[in-house]
């Protein structure tokens, strides 16, 4: 009896220790390179400061306060991370049952051939393709749509003397929904001040969603992609292909949930490499002949 009971007094704590590690782990995972980081890095220095002050000096009534307000202190959490609270139970409460591959795959190549046309003639573009997120809650105007998606109807909007050029697309299925939308920008601040407006609208409103966003630099015809909070530039249209492809055509619908819970316990949308990766180096502007 005696040994049955030491083992208990260890392996109780060793698993509330465990639990405890796992759910500190996916905290930080959780809120890493969001816009409240460095919020609770501060916050969490100077807790661990005042817990070490009021142990070692034994300040009692210091102590309870800081007992009193672990309350406020969770609600105060739940205000700062609200947006990424609110996407992931978003996320859990839009999960696709049923989705039409080939209007999934006839939707991926007309974006391709768009943005090959569009990157040619450097002409600049920003695709939102909407998945489970509704997009119309993340962004602001926007000028509805509601026509099949074709490649010529992008080319007309994002052509320069449109009047709904300047802005992004929202792609819902088959049909594009929405134009001249303006997305959050990324407030991250390790970007490089030289990410033109249309990439940081890319970043920012996939920090936000889950859609995947394809972008055209009117500058030099490189071709983006962003999801999750990463953005890749300088990619190939097979690249770009590959990518949606992977990303939109999800095989075995069926797997939806432990896909979801993969993708925010296993491989958060929030990536743990940088926010910008480039693939290859942007083309620099061509100059007119004889000059």
């Amino acid at each position: 009896m005696p040994d049955h009971i030491n083992i208990l007094d260890w392996w109780r704590p060793a698993t509330e220790i465990f639990i405890l590690a796992v759910l500190i782990y996916f905290a930080f995972k959780f809120v890493r390179g969001t816009r409240g980081w460095p919020v609770v890095i501060g916050f969490v220095v100077v807790l661990l400061a005042l817990t070490a002050v009021t142990t070692i000096l034994d300040l009692k009534v210091l102590r309870w306060i800081l007992g009193s307000t672990s309350v406020f202190i969770a609600v105060g959490a739940l205000v700062i991370f609200q947006q990424e609270l609110r996407r992931m139970l978003a996320e859990l409460g839009n999960l696709p049952l049923f989705a039409s591959t080939s209007e999934q795959r006839e939707s991926i190549e007309i974006i391709i051939q768009t943005v090959e046309r569009l990157a040619d003639v450097r002409i600049g573009a920003l695709i939102a393709v909407e998945q489970s997120i509704q997009l119309q809650e993340a962004v602001e105007s926007g000028v509805k749509v509601d026509c099949d998606v074709t490649a010529e109807m992008l080319e007309t909007i994002f052509f320069p003397n449109n009047a709904m050029h300047d802005g992004g697309v929202i792609i819902k299925g088959d049909r594009i929904a929405y134009a001249a939308c303006i997305f959050p920008l990324s407030q991250r601040t390790d970007l490089n001040k030289s990410l033109g407006t249309r990439h940081r609208a890319a970043l920012g409103l996939s920090e936000e969603t889950d859609a995947v966003i394809v972008v055209v630099s009117e500058e030099n015809g490189t071709i983006s992609h962003a999801y999750k909070g990463q953005l890749v530039r300088g990619v190939t249209l097979e690249e770009l292909r590959a990518f949606m492809t992977s990303v939109i055509l999800r095989p075995a619908r069926t797997n939806n949930f432990a896909h979801w819970v993969r993708s925010w316990f296993g491989q958060h949308h929030k990536p743990a490499g940088p926010a910008v990766v480039t693939k290859r180096e942007p083309r620099p502007p061509t100059k007119p002949a004889g000059k």
